[in-house]
């Protein structure tokens, strides 16, 4: 047998790498890491057929004009790192000058890291406001044995950080619903933020806004003073669910009147429907588990499918 000749061997070496599922974050975005795979295979293919290396300049693994993208990676530098919980921080990244995400409602972008020499991908809501300038700011739990998770722990100060996007997100129009019933379970409280914030910072938008959060205790509910200061607004009112507190009494007093003991159930669900102010439209971030309770609490509280987003 003919051994390859050094030309097949180069070509080969120069092949995109079809993306392992780790590499795949599972939020349908579009493009999908398989999607660049693709689009990066056939460029590969077209170059090869012509014999012409450099038809394959234009890939742009990674990009430097600091610009997020949805097809490549863009390097953000880590500006602080705060612990909120023994488990979940908040990480907050310079953009250049004063230049801002520009992101819609509820939209997340998917982080790249590098662990054991396994390339993970995963998708975080920012939860700074829309308009920010020169900063982004994300929330993020950490699990003792994920893998993106040991990758993240590490980040300091000025380290830098690959992500791309924008993906998703949920098409609000002010004043399009007469109520949003938002059910955010931890983490899933990010795309509710946003929302939230650009009701609030309108003046001509009136919905109303019930919004429940679920946390195992009251230590772990993020973003308490955030929290408060939305609950100002006359449009707005927050629960809080705290599956694993059984009393209301260890609470500060402003806490007591708008918190539940216990998990969010179908009964719980049904008390919460009924005293929407109109007709809710529901949004919900969560597990996978979570968002299949909710989906069937909401069912059995008679509000149709068609009433409602999950992220």
């Amino acid at each position: 047998l003919q051994a390859m000749s050094d030309n097949e061997q180069d070509w080969l070496a120069l092949r995109p790498q079809e993306p392992s599922p780790s590499q795949c974050c599972g939020s349908g975005c579009k493009p999908c890491i398989y999607d660049v795979y693709q689009k990066e295979l056939a460029q590969w293919e077209r170059a090869k057929a012509m014999q012409d290396k450099s038809l394959l300049m234009e890939k742009k693994e990674q990009s430097n004009n600091s610009e997020l993208n949805p097809d490549t990676f863009t390097a953000f530098s880590v500006s602080s790192v705060e612990q909120l919980t023994e488990d979940t921080y908040q990480y907050k990244f310079e953009l250049p000058g004063n230049s801002s995400l520009r992101l819609s409602l509820g939209q997340h972008i998917v982080l790249r890291g590098v662990v054991n020499g396994l390339e993970v991908q995963r998708a975080y809501t920012p939860i700074s406001p829309r308009n920010a300038e020169g900063y982004f700011e994300v929330l993020i739990k950490c699990y003792e044995a994920g893998l993106m998770s040991q990758y993240i722990k590490t980040w300091k100060r000025g380290d830098l950080v690959f992500w791309r996007g924008p993906f998703g997100g949920f098409p609000y129009q002010p004043n399009k619903h007469g109520e949003l019933l938002m059910l955010a379970s931890g983490t899933g409280l990010a795309p509710m933020i946003s929302i939230l914030q650009s009701i609030t910072d309108d003046e001509e938008d009136e919905t109303f806004v019930t919004l429940v959060g679920c946390f195992p205790t009251f230590d772990k509910i993020y973003l308490k003073p955030l929290l408060q200061d939305l609950a100002r607004y006359w449009n707005i009112r927050i629960f809080y669910v705290l599956s694993q507190e059984t009393s209301l009494e260890n609470l500060p007093w402003s806490y007591q009147e708008n918190t539940f003991t216990g998990r969010l159930n179908e009964e719980l669900m049904k008390t919460i429907v009924n005293s929407c102010r109109r007709k809710p439209f529901v949004l919900i971030c969560g597990s996978s588990a979570f968002n299949e309770d909710m989906s069937r609490y909401l069912k059995a509280a008679g509000i149709e499918e068609n009433s409602w987003f999950v992220f």
